[in-house]
């Protein structure tokens, strides 16, 4: 948990960029009867029932200093899938970075193992050595300012049935430009003399 909460606190730097990354999924959902429009005094009306037309998954990283966000809709999560937005944001995004420093969680797609299932070892050793990776704790999803993002993306944009893989990219699309337009940085508070008090519960207890 300090590990994270140091890497937040480090002052904005272009060479060494503090992006944090998550991935969740989105229901498809396709209407079964067109909803009826909003009229005076009465919300749109939407039918119970539903067909179900799969899942994807959403790739998102943000840089909170910045205020920036870039969301990717993937068929699947793997760590091939994992390992092709990582390329994409360190040569697209971040092609004058040092190393990017990614916080993300602990899953078992997040590891260099990924890249070199994905890519040649020359390509994957190249990727691995931009990446400085910090990894949130079990049970600390909290810390991932990526989390945060993605409550924001369902609360404005997809907290609603969309049909397909299109539809859903171009909402996504136009809520990530709308948000880095408007530059809406995240100014993280909770540092580690907070966590030290306030968490005081977590930390081994020193017997003499």
């Amino acid at each position: 948990m300090e590990d994270v909460l140091d890497v937040y606190c480090r002052p904005y730097d272009p060479l060494y960029p503090v992006v944090c990354m998550d991935e969740s999924s989105k229901q498809l959902l396709r209407e079964v009867r067109e909803p009826l429009p909003m009229e005076p005094g009465l919300p749109p009306r939407v039918d119970d029932h539903y067909e179900r037309q799969g899942t994807r998954n959403l790739f998102l990283a943000c840089e909170p200093l910045r205020g920036w966000r870039d969301i990717q809709v993937t068929e699947r999560r793997t760590k091939r899938d994992w390992a092709h937005f990582v390329q994409k944001l360190l040569d697209e995004t971040y092609p004058e970075a040092t190393q990017v420093v990614l916080v993300l969680d602990n899953l078992n797609t997040h590891r260099p193992a990924s890249l070199y299932e994905a890519f040649p070892p020359a390509e994957a050793k190249r990727l691995w050595d931009r990446l400085e990776l910090h990894y949130t704790p079990r049970h600390g999803s909290w810390l991932n300012v990526a989390e945060g993002e993605f409550s924001v993306l369902s609360s404005q944009c997809t907290n609603r049935r969309i049909p397909d893989e299109p539809q859903l990219e171009a909402a996504i699309q136009a809520w990530e430009q709308e948000r880095n337009h408007r530059g809406a940085p995240v100014k993280w508070q909770f540092t580690t003399a907070d966590a030290r008090i306030k968490l005081a519960q977590l930390y081994p207890k020193i017997h003499d």
